[in-house]
């Protein structure tokens, strides 16, 4: 024992070359025979703090905050008792470091606690505090925390102001924000251009446009100079509420005011100008920013690329995509996906999957949305070995497919007919724990009813229910469909009642679908009379209704009424198609009534209906038949100037 007082009688010198911090003694002391108490972790950090040692401060209190069974009490208690008069630099340490870790409540504690012992914070402490608060999305904590800011008389600065206009504003509490204002006003704390920044962005998000601009108008009177910041907020929230005249106007402006546009100005009304499918706008954006010499970026691109794959029209789309490359930038995923999509959509898909070799080559590797949307383009096209090559493909680069890509494949599958295919699909997506939705099942039920097995779709009608998945307005009006092509009318009732029933309306289709079922069943006269049940549920007949009653009436021989639905259907303001004509027409010259048949042919010139090759064939057999050759000949001549070719059979 008599070495340690030997050495206790040296210089500082001789026992060692440098003096050891106040964390590595707190290492010191848990070396010795056990972890360090609170008390001793607390005197080190708060040494550390007055030496300017941030860093090693904070680890320290990072050590105290995790320690298990101390609570923000004991750390608050111990971090006072270790120096005679309150360190603020340790306390603003503290709630940083709470805030740093993601723990604004703790850090609210440890905030208040302070508070109530008088402790002054610093209002770096105070602001990361709240904005901690205002980011977690607790604004009613953050405006408590304001309040004990503004009750303990502690520092505010404008960084306080624009956090809690920011927190209000977030929610669209305006008057709060409006109340946070003229608090700090007070304290002669005064909006600046940030303030006013956050506030045009709300008001724009709640779509208080004139609110917005009186804003801005605002700025000028205070003697605050709208910025680029300002400007971009505008634009954007003038494209977002559909104000495009405003957002030119301001655009212009921001020449004169002496703000040049950068390149997201340029974005904002391009990408908006794009949304709405205004091309010639986008495009006349894109060329002065050019003209400028403002270089566009990804999201310039992206939104032209977009709007031109969008429209179908690929040679532009691959034009600005090379373009893009000429400005060393880099096409992403989305991109390529877009590309992808409207080369899918325009029926190229060798050019689509080209663009995704290419894809792979750069080293941008396809994810879910771009298999999903090559494989929608092959179901499309009927090319079900291809989509099931890259459905392995898929698997292979660990790209899981999800539920759209098992939808997809089902949907592909069942309008081939193949259902069998589709059902082991589903098994398929079942095992990988997929659940299915109400699209998957309306997918499976018409694929089901499309190949007159009713019995099948019945059993997914039953497994949906018990997956707690309910039908929907499309799943009523695939079964009522079903039943009505095969006459089955009263179970389509059940089925209409039921969808009823539960809130669902029923739309045109669905009526239409059980009009049809009465002409199957042969009584158009009762589909006739439903038009009353539609119009009570204030749902008018279309087009396709009354063509599909026309039909009926013709079948069955009533050419009074099929007409008489026809001079309806005017005075309702259903204008007749071609089919309409088409079908009065041949039900006239089939029973040899040419002179109907032919009033009938003009009035549907009058109307503008150009005829078409069915109409002519029917009016030439029926002049055949009645022994009209004269006419009959006018009608052929006159149909091969039109371009129609004749049936072999004239």
């Amino acid at each position: 024992m008599s070495i340690p007082r030997r050495l206790s009688r040296l210089p500082a010198a001789a026992a060692g070359t440098t003096t050891p911090s106040t964390a590595n003694l707190a290492v010191a002391h848990e070396g010795t025979g056990g972890r360090p108490s609170t008390a001793v972790l607390a005197a080190a950090a708060t040494a550390a703090a007055a030496s300017g040692r941030a860093s090693e401060c904070q680890s320290l209190l990072l050590r105290m905050s995790r320690r298990r069974g101390a609570s923000r009490l004991d750390i608050v208690t111990s971090l006072l008792a270790s120096s005679p008069t309150p360190q603020p630099q340790v306390f603003d340490l503290l709630i940083r470091t709470y805030t740093q870790s993601r723990k604004p409540r703790e850090a609210f504690e440890a905030f208040r606690l302070l508070l109530d012992r008088r402790v002054p914070v610093p209002a770096a402490a105070s602001n990361a505090l709240l904005a901690a608060l205002s980011r977690a999305g607790w604004p009613h904590l953050a405006a408590d925390a304001y309040r004990l800011v503004l009750s303990s008389d502690s520092e505010v600065n404008s960084y306080t102001l624009n956090i809690m206009v920011h927190s209000h504003c977030k929610a669209l509490q305006f008057d709060k924000a409006d109340a946070v204002i003229s608090e700090m006003e007070k304290l002669c704390v005064f909006p600046d251009v940030v303030t006013h920044n956050v506030m045009v962005d709300a008001r724009f998000r709640a779509g208080d446009v004139e609110a917005a601009m009186a804003v801005v108008d605002s700025m000028v009177g205070k003697g605050i100079k709208p910025g680029i910041l300002t400007y971009n907020a505008v634009l954007k929230g003038l494209c977002r509420n559909g104000r495009w005249d405003k957002a030119r106007e301001v655009f212009r402006a921001m020449d004169e005011c002496g703000v040049a546009p950068d390149v997201r100005s340029f974005n904002m009304l391009i990408g908006g100008f794009c949304r709405v499918g205004e091309v010639d706008e986008a495009m006349k954006f894109y060329k002065e920013m050019r003209r400028r010499g403002v270089t566009p970026d990804v999201v310039s691109f992206s939104s032209l690329i977009g709007l031109f794959a969008r429209r179908g029209k690929m040679e532009h789309a691959v034009m600005y995509l090379k373009e893009m490359r000429e400005f060393g930038l880099m096409p992403d995923g989305v991109i390529y996906t877009m590309v992808i999509g409207g080369f899918c959509k325009s029926g190229s898909m060798l050019e689509a999957l080209r663009v995704r070799d290419e894809m792979v080559s750069c080293g941008c590797l396809p994810d879910v949305v771009t298999y999903n949307t090559l494989l929608n383009g092959l179901c499309k096209e009927r090319r079900l070995p291809d989509a099931e090559e890259l459905l392995t493909e898929m698997g292979e680069r660990g790209v899981p497919p999800d539920l759209c890509t098992f939808t997809t494949l089902i949907h592909g599958y069942c309008r081939e007919g193949n259902v069998e295919k589709s059902l082991q699909l589903f098994d398929m997506m079942l095992q990988q724990r997929l659940m299915p939705d109400i699209v998957t099942y309306n997918t499976l039920i018409d694929g089901m009813c499309r190949q007159g097995d009713l019995g099948k779709a019945n059993e997914l009608w039953d497994d949906m229910h018990s997956r707690k998945i309910f039908p929907n307005h499309i799943t009523y009006s695939i079964l009522i469909d079903s039943h009505c092509e095969k006459g089955q009318v009263d179970d389509a009732f059940g089925f209409l009642d039921e969808m009823v029933s539960k809130g669902i309306v029923p739309n045109i289709m669905t009526y239409n679908s059980i009009i049809k079922g009465y002409c199957r069943s042969g009584n158009v006269s009762k589909g006739q009379q439903f038009l009353q049940t539609m119009r009570h549920a204030k749902v008018l007949p279309d087009l396709i209704t009354y063509n599909t009653l026309i039909h009926g009436y013709v079948k069955e021989e009533k050419m009074h009424e099929a007409f008489n639905l026809l001079n309806i259907m005017e005075s309702e303001k259903v204008q007749p198609d071609n089919v309409t004509y088409n079908m009065i027409i041949n039900g006239y010259c089939v029973h040899g009534n040419m002179q109907e048949a032919e009033w009938v042919y003009k009035k549907m010139g009058a109307r503008g209906i150009v005829p078409d090759r069915y109409t002519y064939m029917s009016m030439i057999n029926g002049h055949v038949v009645a022994g009209n050759s004269k006419e009959s000949f006018q009608l052929h001549d006159e149909m091969l100037q039109k371009g129609f070719a004749p049936d072999d059979k004239f």
